[in-house]
């Protein structure tokens, strides 16, 4: 062994990225390339009855507007949303209704707007209450996940509860807006079609466009060699490389699409709205005797998406009797999807807040509460857990954060207008892992080659599979070179779920484990073309496990409220997971704060508006929907516990990227509570509604 796994190596591909040298997808140049501009609906609705194309045929450049009268007839999708152009209804606002192909991207968006669409409106609903007459229950929720849990008597046993919590609270609309924008250049030649996508998964994109485009998937290569993030939005295929497939194949030239991001929330998912109850039954001493976590949330009238946010609870606390249910209302919105960290984020925020409303109730010191409540199994399958140090991570973080001397009652620091406060919250995050392939080759000039189809999504996906792969041939880093983002390449699943690395790494490590010892028997100097060694996981990574396995953590929060704005600014954030081996120090210490980051945007800032009128996300880009900066961000440390877990794949580890989000918002929420003796249950929590509780409070 190298010991290159866990050390702090630097990203293979980060002067690339610095020095404007990494392409993506809308910097594939080729002679004659074009550039494309949707035309969204204006009614949320109904259906299309003309489309005037005259005005924008004449502006300069414009070479083709396709229409649902004259784009390509595609094969049915699996996926509704990807139906684009392809008949005259419109299921939401946002939908496109055309699309302008020209010379130059400047000539194409005044083309777009020339274009003149009249329609057939018709009523719409698009307003989402735990009471909509719609609401119904699916058969289950995303992800497979049953609909609908229940043990014993959750009811009863609530109402005889020495201590009870009954709970509302709600997550507004959340939106990835990753920093690059969905887009893709295609290109047909010779009957092939080449696709250059900002995409979590090539393999799902090309597998979808042979799909749609009658074509064998032979014919067709997708890269993504550098993707600006996604955060699940880019974990399907999504329009911008349907339009920009029909457009080369209409005009016979390359084509871009770059989706404008004020067009993002109604055609790329979003996490929809969740309306949370929460029923928590305890004893005098905390032990848990009830929990129900009911949801609801809504979908779209064309594809059905359930945000499977009860599904923590059926993970985190021993609890004798309980229910979980999720309730759906399709409305007339853009399909929801996944967005980072979908279920537990949400979910984990309404328990992780119920739990410290509970505390409060007990006088219980809230670490204790969860630390009293912790599990011998996994509650809703009666699994052992792979491994599960959750308390450890609560008694490591708060000896980190001194959480010993804080002063239970809430309301009693102040500095001035501020008042101060510090709140805890537990976040889960499944292990995921899916079966893969990868090649190792070993060159005559001591080098190795590695090669498989994953995604790097600004992760350091590249850097840790070169790890892996050095490690597991016993040779330094240096000599490890790898290669990934196309289907040219051995086939992997896409990144997501934090599943990219246990997957992929899967099989790069059982290639290099083989090619070592290939190369271990082999006798005298390599051939000139090397050696080769693919493997393939495919029966394992897939296999059936007699374990829940789970990653944890624990965050905990300090918060300043101004009385006088409301502004809520929060000074320290803490993390420590449990999150089996970590590969490499320096980009998991990226993915914890960045998630983090994100929970603290989705606790203080971000949330989206439906209106009601007109059907559409009022907070449609970064200047209304708006993220964390740098100014919003003090201190925030994350830590880790060296777990190990051999029950997992062969480096021992876990997803990492979306456990930062998950317990982030319920600990700055209960951070403010701490701080103003005021509990909100509805994020964002923007000064207008810190000044609100405020004021109620002192009435």
């Amino acid at each position: 062994m190298t010991g290159s796994v866990g050390a702090p190596a630097e990203r293979r591909e980060g002067r690339e990225k610095v020095s404007g040298t990494a392409r993506y997808a809308a910097e594939f140049h080729s002679p004659g390339r074009a550039q494309a501009w949707p035309v969204p609906s204006r009614v949320a609705r109904g259906r299309v009855t003309g489309v005037d194309t005259a005005a924008a045929l004449a502006v300069p450049g414009v070479i083709a507007v396709l229409t649902h009268e004259n784009a390509p007839r595609l094969a049915e999708p699996d996926d509704a949303a990807l139906a684009v152009l392809q008949n005259a209804r419109v299921p939401h606002r946002g939908w496109f209704v055309a699309l302008v192909v020209a010379e130059t991207l400047e000539a194409a968006r005044a083309g777009a707007g020339a274009v003149r669409v009249t329609y057939e409106a018709e009523e719409h609903d698009v307003t989402l209450t735990a009471s909509h007459p719609g609401v119904y229950v699916p058969e289950e929720a995303n992800g497979g996940h049953p609909a609908v849990r229940e043990q014993g008597d959750p009811d009863g046993a609530f109402g005889s509860s020495a201590a009870r919590v009954d709970v509302a609270y709600r997550v507004p609309p959340l939106h990835n807006h990753p920093m690059e924008p969905h887009t893709s250049t295609a290109r047909w030649e010779d009957g092939r079609l080449t696709v250059h996508t900002s995409s979590q998964g090539t393999g799902a994109v090309r597998a979808t466009l042979a799909g749609l485009f009658g074509l064998s998937r032979e014919r067709i290569v997708v890269t993504a060699e550098h993707v600006g993030g996604g955060f699940g939005s880019k974990g399907t295929p999504r329009p911008d490389v349907v339009l920009a497939a029909m457009a080369a194949r209409e005009t016979g030239r390359p084509v871009t699409v770059a989706l404008p991001r004020r067009y993002l929330p109604a055609v790329v998912g979003h996490r929809a709205p969740t309306l949370h109850r929460l029923r928590l039954g305890a004893e005098t001493d905390g032990r848990l005797v009830s929990l129900v976590h009911e949801v609801t949330t809504h979908t779209s009238r064309i594809k059905e998406f359930v945000e499977q946010a009860a599904v923590p609870a059926r993970v985190m606390y021993a609890a004798p009797h309980s229910r979980t249910v999720h309730r759906v209302a399709a409305l007339d919105v853009p399909s929801p999807s996944w967005m980072r960290a979908p279920g537990e984020a949400p979910g984990m925020y309404a328990l992780e807040s119920a739990m410290d409303e509970l505390a409060a109730e007990l006088g219980m010191d809230p670490v204790e509460l969860r630390v009293r409540n912790e599990p011998d199994v996994e509650p809703d399958s009666g699994r052992p857990f792979s491994s599960r140090h959750l308390v450890e991570c609560l008694r490591e973080g708060a000896r980190r954060f001194g959480w010993a001397g804080r002063d239970p009652r809430p309301g009693v620091r102040r500095e001035g207008p501020l008042l101060l406060g510090t709140g805890v919250a537990a976040a889960t995050y499944p292990v995921m892992v899916g079966p893969s392939t990868a090649t190792a080759h070993a060159l005559p000039d001591g080098s190795f080659l590695v090669r498989t189809n994953a995604t790097d999504i600004g992760t350091g996906a590249r850097t840790v599979l070169a790890q892996v792969g050095a490690d597991a041939l016993g040779v330094p880093l240096e000599r490890v070179r790898i290669e990934v983002g196309s289907t040219q390449l051995p086939s992997a699943p896409l990144a997501g779920g934090s599943s990219g690395t246990a997957s992929w790494g899967w099989a790069v490590h059982d290639a290099c484990a083989g090619l070592s010892r290939r190369l271990a028997e082999h006798v005298g100097p390599l051939p000139g073309q090397g050696l080769d060694v693919r493997a393939d996981t495919t029966g394992a990574a897939d296999a059936e496990s007699g374990f829940a396995r789970h990653a944890f953590g624990a965050h905990f929060a300090e918060v300043a409220v101004d009385t006088v704005t409301g502004e809520v600014r929060v000074g320290r954030l803490l993390g420590v997971y449990a999150a089996g081996r970590i590969l490499n120090a320096r980009t998991a210490r990226s993915q914890f704060v960045g998630g983090m980051t994100m929970g603290l945007g989705m606790a203080l800032t971000e949330g989206s508006t439906m209106d009601d009128a007109f059907g559409d996300f009022t907070e449609s880009d970064l200047a209304s929907y708006h993220v964390p900066v740098h100014a919003d961000v003090a201190t925030i440390e994350a830590h880790w516990l060296d777990e190990e877990d051999s029950r997992l794949n062969p480096m021992g580890s876990k997803g990492i990227g979306e456990i930062g989000i998950v317990g982030t918002a319920a600990a700055i929420g209960n951070a403010v509570h701490h701080a103003t003796g005021v509990r909100l249950r509805e994020l964002p929590l923007t000064p207008d509604r810190v000044l609100t509780g405020l004021l109620d409070r002192r009435t």
